[in-house]
């Protein structure tokens, strides 16, 4: 015949039972009374009231006090779950960023070579233009200078043929002028010729008068 196990709770298990069940059938009692209704909502309200203004007293003298309240309290340990929550969620981003870079690493080495040889390209086709325009620049000085010298030539060629009008002019005017020095001369002449006639007539009226 076997012997049962020694069990110390079994005595307090069902002494608890007992209590529990005397307790329930007082309440349910107590449940069906009105006036103990009515009396347990008031007091109640009653707490209620007290705790609301125990609570912003509390609150009235933390800020007072500069200490942080039960609310402060617990917020900051909301804000810092939502905290951990999103750190969580960065780390899983970043760990997926990761496993994505390096899948496409591969790839972007070779656009990164292709980009490398593309920008060698275009920079020695750009040194090239470069160098053209500097060429390009200076043969357009030149010519700049060029037609400054045809200019200055032009106006030199203007001038010249001025000179040259003026020229035909001066030597217009001198043949003029020798033209009427020689009218004139021949008019002196013509002048004398009648003074020296006039004077022999008046010396012959004069010996003829004698």
């Amino acid at each position: 015949m076997s012997k049962e196990k020694y069990d110390p709770y079994k005595g307090f298990r069902q002494l608890t039972g007992l209590w529990e069940k005397q307790m329930n059938s007082l309440l349910l009692s107590m449940s069906d009374n009105n006036e103990y209704i009515k009396l347990s909502n008031v007091g109640l309200q009653t707490h209620t009231r007290y705790l609301e203004m125990l609570k912003r007293n509390q609150e009235i003298m933390a800020s007072f006090m500069n200490m942080p309240t039960k609310n402060d309290v617990k917020n900051v340990a909301k804000l810092t779950i939502q905290a951990e929550e999103k750190i969580d969620a960065l780390e899983e981003q970043i760990w997926s960023l990761q496993d994505s870079f390096a899948a496409i690493n591969k790839e972007n080495m070779e656009f990164f070579g292709e980009l490398v040889g593309i920008t060698k390209q275009m920079k020695e086709e750009l040194e090239k233009n470069v160098k053209e325009l500097r060429e390009a620049k200076k043969v357009k000085t030149d010519l700049q200078k060029l037609r400054k010298e045809l200019s200055d030539l032009s106006e030199l060629k203007a001038e010249l043929q001025e000179l040259r009008q003026e020229l035909t002019e001066a030597n217009h005017l001198k043949t003029e002028l020798h033209e009427l020095k020689q009218e004139l001369d021949l008019y002196k002449m013509v002048e004398n010729d009648e003074a020296k006639e006039k004077k022999e007539l008046e010396l012959a009226g004069a010996t003829i008068s004698k």
